[in-house]
């Protein structure tokens, strides 16, 4: 279980002993004999492997996001890959603000439930609750009827279990510190949100196969709706996984009894913390605006692959391309989980931070405006290695410098900036995007965007330093750290 540090603690408490090499910042001592920092994925890896608690916590996610990943290729494929009508970016904004804005608008009335209740149950109750949601979609998807009343029906199904993913993701990023050292959040944060798209990757892969095959004789809805049997397996599995845990081996440490009445308050009270506490409020604010610059892009990539590239019955065709495109953009999210490491402890978290926001507006320049197909892929790789890269050090920042009271409340606020700057995106896509997706000026104003972005980070950070940005980056320097059993 997680032991929080304490000043003056004795050697034979390790973990302690080893983060007290540090000062606050996180930065080592004066005096201390520098060492040029080495690539160290495969140990950092390694060395977290240690941990039994991590572990689980590892492969539960996996398993969880490859059943999500089956719901959000499932709903994708039925909904917007119809071969009897074709998508608008209005459409489009219309699916993620459904799905995404309620757990915006609820976030902060679940975000005091991951303060206040064990999150192991957490994580078992909301996976069970999924379980019968996608069973539910089943049916709904495997009957064939879309008349509006069942439409309507399906859409409040989807929008529970998906909202319901955004939650359980913040009570996993809530109980990581229970699962490892202090000194290790810049390589638990590189690894666990690896396992994301790995998982949402798989189970769409998974899907896209099964729907291939199953499509060619059985109806196109009966096999969408295979996507969600195979959901609801992936979920019991992890609530399965989530049992394995003692029931408080997750925190939250302290109890927060707060009431409906006190929602508000709790959230103020969160953003006072993020307010004393710079570096992850910084970094809450780069996600959200990267998020938007990169889901307008989404949006049009998509509409230029289904509207531009294909013909609107040309279904199978206009799947398999965006499907490589999607594919690119998780190899950059895996390429982000090796660079980032090595990279944030040479140059440090906030220069690193600054070099990808940089780096993002080059490759949205280019190839990210050059509408062919290959141009469009390798774009997909290099934005998705910029954007997994930021998301990294913010995860870091938000694990390192939040008290773990308020981390449950501060992941949510999180999850409802991801949610929100998306649905921002798709709107604005929807407003200034043709029908086919092609706009040389839309995409190089991106560009000019993600350099603004990342000078205005610069400065702003510049007033805080360096040093403080590294705090929870010791373990990637490669100090020696003892398990957590």
């Amino acid at each position: 279980m997680f032991v929080p540090n304490a000043p003056g603690l004795p050697e034979r408490y390790p973990r302690a002993a080893s983060a007290a090499r540090y000062d606050s910042a996180g930065a080592p001592p004066r005096g201390a004999k520098d060492r040029e920092p080495r690539l160290r994925v495969f140990s950092s890896v390694a060395r977290l492997w240690r941990h039994r608690p991590f572990r689980r916590l590892l492969l539960l996610r996996i398993v969880t996001q490859g059943a999500d990943g089956c719901v959000q290729v499932g709903l994708a494929s039925y909904v917007l890959f119809s071969p009897y009508q074709q998508p608008t970016a209005g459409a489009i904004a219309a699916v993620l603000a459904l799905t995404l804005l309620p757990f915006s608008v609820l976030g902060p009335f679940v975000s005091t439930v991951l303060d206040r209740w064990p999150r192991r149950q957490i994580l078992v109750i909301t996976d069970s609750t999924r379980v019968v949601l996608a069973l539910t979609i089943a049916v709904i998807v495997g009957s064939g009827n879309r008349s509006g009343p069942v439409q309507l029906g399906l859409a409040a199904v989807a929008l529970v279990a998906l909202s319901a993913n955004r939650f359980l993701l913040a009570a996993i990023s809530s109980a990581l510190a229970h699962t490892i050292n202090p000194e290790e959040y810049l390589s638990a944060n590189t690894v666990m949100p690896l396992v994301g798209p790995l998982g949402a990757v798989i189970g769409g892969g998974v899907v896209f196969g099964s729907r291939f095959l199953l499509s060619t004789w059985l109806p196109v809805y009966e096999a969408d709706a295979f996507a969600f049997v195979l959901a609801a397996v992936g979920f019991s599995t992890s609530a399965f996984l989530a049992t394995r845990f003692a029931r408080h081996a997750l925190g939250p440490d302290h109890v927060h009894h707060h009431s409906a009445r006190d929602v508000l308050r709790g959230l103020r009270a969160a953003l006072g913390h993020l307010a004393h506490h710079a570096p992850a409020a910084l970094g809450l604010g780069m996600i959200g605006l990267q998020r938007v610059l990169w889901g307008v892009a989404m949006v049009g990539t998509i509409l230029i692959y289904r509207n531009h590239f294909h013909t609107v019955a040309d279904v199978n065709a206009a799947m398999a391309d965006l499907s490589l495109w999607a594919l690119a953009t998780g190899i950059g999210f895996f390429a982000a989980s090796a660079v980032t490491p090595p990279m944030a402890s040479r140059v440090g978290v906030r220069r690193w931070m600054i070099a990808v926001t940089v780096a993002a507006a080059v490759f949205q320049a280019f190839p990210g405006s050059v509408f062919q197909r290959a141009t469009l892929v390798a774009a997909s790789f290099l934005l998705g290695l910029a954007a997994q890269s930021l998301k990294i050090c913010t995860d870091t920042l938000v694990q390192a410098h939040i008290e773990d009271s308020y981390k449950g409340r501060v992941f949510v606020v999180y999850d409802m900036i991801f949610n929100a700057a998306l649905v921002v995106a798709s709107v604005l896509a929807a407003l200034v995007l043709p029908p086919d997706g092609l706009s040389v000026p839309i995409f190089m104003g991106l560009a000019v965007a993600y350099l603004v972005l990342g000078l205005a980070f610069a400065v702003i950070s510049a007033r805080i330093g360096s040093a403080t940005f590294d705090k929870g980056t010791e373990s990637a320097r490669g100090t020696v750290v003892e398990p957590v059993s």
